[in-house]
């Protein structure tokens, strides 16, 4: 077995249980073995099919995997096939008749394949010795990836009661362990379980504020690095390839819905470093058998533990260190509960429920994210630090929780513990929530009695309580809060308790704030703007914008829309409303005091993504500046107006677009004219030169003109 190894695998010693499954399976003795992601299931199946006669056949749901498997094996010396619904008829044909010659040593095949009548008198005419079946927890539905075409394996005991089966997982609880021997008949079966602990992960979860500003961040320092991004469908994973690729980045989509070739093409760039990141939905099972992935990002909340543990458990299969970073937002979470509430079966409704719910706890985590993951496998893990999570690296700061706790676990008995968590904190905070009202829970003592607490952070805090099992949740879909023996015990003992400050919401670095070094004369003007706007609209300044935002802006100085939405606070709408009055200031500071423009960290605007995105609005009109098309022609073509067109054009200079529009320089002489209005005007608003020049000059023709002036 060792000559083997090395001869065909190049390893020169067995990695843990490897060698007992082998022995096992030599003997003639039924397996299951639960083993992480690149802990070296397949070789549990692979060496011993060299020393059994005849064919062994292998089980996999993932299609894709399978070819990477084979050319894998085949790369090694070994006869290896598939058939799936990739091949065309006469291609399956040759590939049987191999078999049946006794040319392949293994064979993969899908399992919807077994209930085609033609696939199983094909197996009858062969000599089988093994039966592999991968993702074995795919015919569980207590499982996270139950496949209903799994059932049908059932059949290959009967065809061949005498075969040793081996099932493979790396991701099963007790329960989906003990289903799996029940589904398959594997009760003399020998379990081996290996640890779920992959020590060379990191498992880090952030904040979902500015989540596109880290996650470029993430990308950029492990630029030379392969990435697996998760998002939650199918549209998200092909607009953060897109946005991806026009911030200079190699990323493609992959997912169920491409056609296979393109499908095919993405994962062969992939896995041969033509393009470093792949962006796949979380639904679609990534079947990309890659060791050297550095990276794994969930950048939408994944629907369970199971789910969460394999997609992470594609990065450092060759041992290396890598990290698995969460972007973790309670509202990814309801987003998943929409779906799930489709759910018709009320079993398997309450299950999805179920495992969402300990999905949050991860994200919501105060304490070891590795020892919440092996715990939920059933394994003790019993180092007091991992040293490889967040939580662990950078623990959180504790406070005082004693009276907040005392506060949220009143609130819990005075609403008569009938009531989720949303609502209890609604109550906390004295919301004017309707059903409040209605229920008269606004004439509790405890209505309204917190005030130092964000209803994020009471989630936090009541996470915690939770996980210290003073609070308990019961019902599917929206749980209700209750108070355990122990939460009674605590709260008629007056007992203290501390708890971790803002755990769940750490950046990967910290925010770069203008803290000093901004220009205080500046900062004065934007206040007496912000004021005045305030005054106008009869709201209060820092709903216009909060003093962090003006210090950015006198830091920064941005005078364009597109520098001007990366300052912190200001969105599209704000944008919009506010920013060409706050940019003219800016720009008249500016050029007063012969002052540039400088380079604002993090965020990247949406507008620019939308910008560059390929096939959007702003492409179009790219596209026609690209035939020297005049701006009639354009807006013609286009079917908008000559004003949309400069906006169009404005915009995609702003975006940092390289196009060429001196062809559309304006005559001399009305162009000099616009431009002292410009200049009479003090800014770069287009209302006030249009009033000086009155209807002797368009709009668009003033856009234009500022184009040139920039």
């Amino acid at each position: 077995m060792l000559n083997l190894l090395k001869t065909h695998f190049g390893f020169e010693q067995f990695r843990p249980l490897q060698e007992k499954i082998i022995r096992g399976v030599m003997g003639g003795r039924d397996g299951l073995v639960l083993m992480p992601t690149g802990g070296g299931k397949s070789l549990c199946f692979q060496l011993p099919a060299l020393l059994l006669p005849g064919l062994t056949l292998v089980i996999s749901p993932l299609i894709s995997l399978m070819k990477d498997q084979v050319d894998a094996l085949r790369a090694n010396g070994i006869p290896a096939a598939f058939i799936n619904s990739t091949l065309t008829r006469p291609e399956i044909a040759r590939i049987q008749a191999e078999a049946q010659s006794g040319k392949i040593k293994i064979l993969y095949a899908a399992p919807e394949r077994l209930i085609l009548s033609e696939f199983q008198q094909f197996l009858q005419k062969i000599q089988v010795s093994l039966i592999a079946i991968d993702e074995s927890h795919c015919i569980s539905e207590w499982g996270h990836d139950f496949r209903p075409d799994y059932l049908n394996l059932k059949m290959l005991r009967k065809i061949f009661p005498q075969v040793p089966v081996l099932a493979l997982t790396a991701t099963a609880t007790p329960r989906v362990r003990e289903d799996i021997v029940r589904q398959l008949s594997l009760e003399k079966a020998k379990i081996f379980i290996s640890s779920f602990n992959r020590p060379n992960l990191t498992y880090m979860v952030l904040g979902k504020e500015d989540a596109y500003g880290q996650l470029l961040e993430i990308l950029r320092e492990h630029r030379q690095e392969a990435a697996i991004i998760y998002c939650f469908s199918r549209k998200d994973t092909e607009n953060l390839a897109a946005d991806l690729r026009a911030e200079g980045l190699d990323a493609l989509a992959y997912h169920a819905g491409l056609e296979n070739e393109e499908r095919r093409s993405n994962q062969e760039k992939f896995i041969r470093d033509e393009v470093q990141i792949i962006v796949a939905t979380i639904a679609f099972g990534m079947g990309i058998d890659k060791p050297d992935v550095r990276l794994v990002i969930h950048y939408h909340l994944p629907k369970s533990i199971e789910g969460y543990y394999q997609e992470t458990g594609r990065a450092g299969r060759d041992g290396l260190p890598s990290k698995c970073i969460l972007f973790y937002s309670a509202a990814d979470a309801v987003k998943q509960q929409y779906f799930i509430r489709q759910i018709e079966d009320a079993n398997e409704r309450r299950n999805a429920y179920q495992k969402l719910e300990q999905m949050v706890a991860y994200g919501e985590l105060a304490t070891c994210r590795r020892r919440y993951l092996l715990e939920y496998f059933g394994e003790d893990y019993q180092q007091e630090k991992c040293e490889g999570c967040d939580i662990c690296l950078s623990p959180p700061a504790e406070f005082d929780a004693t009276v907040i706790s005392q506060k949220i676990m009143s609130a819990i008995i005075r609403t008569e513990q009938r009531f989720g968590m949303n609502y209890i904190i609604d109550v906390l905070l004295g919301s004017k929530n309707r059903n409040i009202l209605e229920r008269g829970h606004q004439q509790l003592s405890v209505y309204g009695i917190v005030d130092d607490f964000s209803k994020e952070e009471l989630r936090r805090i009541i996470g915690q309580l939770v996980s210290r099992k003073l609070i308990v949740k019961n019902g599917d879909g929206y749980p209700i809060l209750e108070l355990s023996p122990e939460g009674r015990e605590f709260l008629r003992k007056r007992e203290e308790i501390r708890l971790s400050r803002f755990a769940a919401v750490t950046k990967l670095s910290p925010v770069r704030e203008a803290e000093g070094g901004y220009d205080r004369t500046l900062f004065e003007q934007l206040r007496r703007l912000r004021k005045q706007i305030a005054d106008e609209q009869g709201v209060p300044p820092f709903v216009v914008f909060g003093d962090l935002a003006l210090q950015q802006m006198a830091l920064y100085l941005p005078q364009s829309e597109e520098n001007f939405i990366r300052i912190n606070g200001v969105g599209e709408e704000k944008l919009r409303k506010y920013g060409q009055a706050f940019m003219e200031v800016i720009q008249t500071h500016a050029r007063e005091n012969n002052l540039g423009e400088k380079s604002i960290p993090g965020k990247r605007s949406p507008m620019s993504r939308r910008v560059k995105r390929e096939g959007s609005t702003y492409q179009e009109t790219k596209k026609l500046v690209l035939q020297k098309m005049s701006l009639k022609e354009m807006a013609k073509t286009r079917g908008l107006t000559a004003s949309t067109i400069v906006s169009h054009l404005e915009k995609l200079r702003n975006a940092g677009e390289e196009i060429d529009i001196d062809y559309l320089q304006l005559p001399p002489a009305r162009f000099e004219t616009i431009k002292a209005a410009f200049l009479k005007s003090g800014g770069m608003a287009l209302t006030p030169v249009k009033e000086m020049l009155g209807d002797d000059f368009s709009y668009e023709e003033l856009g234009l003109a500022r184009l040139f002036m920039k």
